[in-house]
């Protein structure tokens, strides 16, 4: 009798208990700011449950022409918060870069399927893999989002790394990223802000570290086991945008220490069976797909959590399937989905 075949059920679960944390969480962060902006204290939670619904059931499908198109279109529209990042339609937003990181994983999984061998091939091989990569990095920051461009330099190179890439390779490209990264970061006002902020928040307490100190009494203030859901203080118009990027905050604040390290727990849980996922799997197209994938929630929820704390400086990544954001949950969604596909082929 043929074994029978089923999807990783913890891995299931951990995502369940991820969305359903990020659906609470941004409700009590967000509710008293829907109050005020859009009467109505659910209105960023209906909107991500509406997106969470819709995220479950979908499939991933990359196209790498169709994601340059949407990333070079946004500079066409309307700016938003001083950034083209968004693309508008009835009412709703989607965030063409939350694509790029699926796209680049299932571009360089099909790409490099056949080509391990030839890994050290930079003609052949390594430059044409790159260069989608570039092309969306360079794209990406100048919208500008620094955040989400390191998060898919990240990607790709989880993924080569995994694919055979030699060390020395991967120091090359380290050593050859340090002078744009020095100008991007030291002659862009707002991110020399931020990098100062991170080496001495108390410097200027009312200005550039006002946020990160903010975020540290909020985490700091939770405790063991915090003040209570809906409790905390920092979300009345302290944090910025308290639903989103510094959503963990409040978390800690109010479900404490031990809140946040079931949090932390989790993705190492996902980690883990995404990991698992990859060694199983004979398939090398699957096997870079579930890296891809892995690194791309995790390394995000590791950027996002230690910016929280203190230990990078600020940029806007969310945390992966808790925060405020439609584009964001749906793409995470359904490429979670491919990866519990994937534990299906390889049990």
């Amino acid at each position: 009798m043929a074994k029978r075949v089923s999807v990783d059920r913890l891995l299931f679960i951990v995502t369940l208990l991820l969305v359903f944390i990020g659906l609470v969480m941004v409700f009590s962060a967000s509710a008293v700011i829907a109050k005020e902006r859009y009467h109505s204290g659910y209105f960023f939670l209906l909107r991500q449950m509406g997106w969470a619904v819709a995220g479950f059931p979908a499939v991933v499908f990359g196209l790498l022409g169709l994601t340059t198109l949407m990333l070079i279109s946004v500079f066409f529209l309307d700016r938003a918060h001083h950034t083209h990042r968004w693309i508008h339609f009835s009412g709703f937003s989607f965030q063409p870069s939350e694509l790029a990181k699926p796209a680049l994983i299932l571009f360089l999984a099909f790409f490099l399927e056949a080509r391990t061998r030839s890994m050290d091939d930079w003609r052949n091989t390594l430059l044409p893999a790159v260069l989608p990569t570039l092309v969306f990095i360079a794209l990406i920051v100048f919208q500008p989002d620094l955040g989400t461009a390191i998060a898919c330099g990240a990607i790709t190179i989880c993924i080569l790394f995994v694919a055979g890439l030699e060390i020395k390779y991967l120091a090359y490209s380290f050593v050859g990223s340090l002078l744009p990264l020095y100008f991007l970061i030291f002659h862009v006002a707002y991110r020399r802000d931020r990098i100062l902020a991170f080496l001495d928040p108390y410097s200027d307490p009312q200005g550039r570290g006002f946020h990160i100190i903010q975020s540290l009494i909020a985490v700091s203030t939770g405790g063991l086991t915090g003040v209570g859901l809906m409790e905390g203080k920092e979300k009345l118009f302290y944090l910025p945008e308290p639903h989103t990027d510094f959503i963990f905050s409040v978390l800690g604040e109010e479900l404490g220490l031990l809140g946040c390290m079931a949090v932390v727990i989790l993705f190492a849980m996902l980690l883990w069976r995404g990991v698992r996922t990859a060694l199983r799997t004979q398939d090398m197209f699957g096997r870079f797909l579930a890296v891809g994938i892995t690194s791309m929630v995790v390394v995000q929820a590791f950027i996002n959590i230690s910016v929280v704390l203190g230990l990078m400086p600020t940029k806007g990544i969310p945390l992966p399937l808790i925060s405020y954001g439609g584009s964001s949950l749906f793409i995470t969604l359904a490429c979670v989905g491919v990866l519990l596909n994937i534990t299906k082929q390889s049990e």
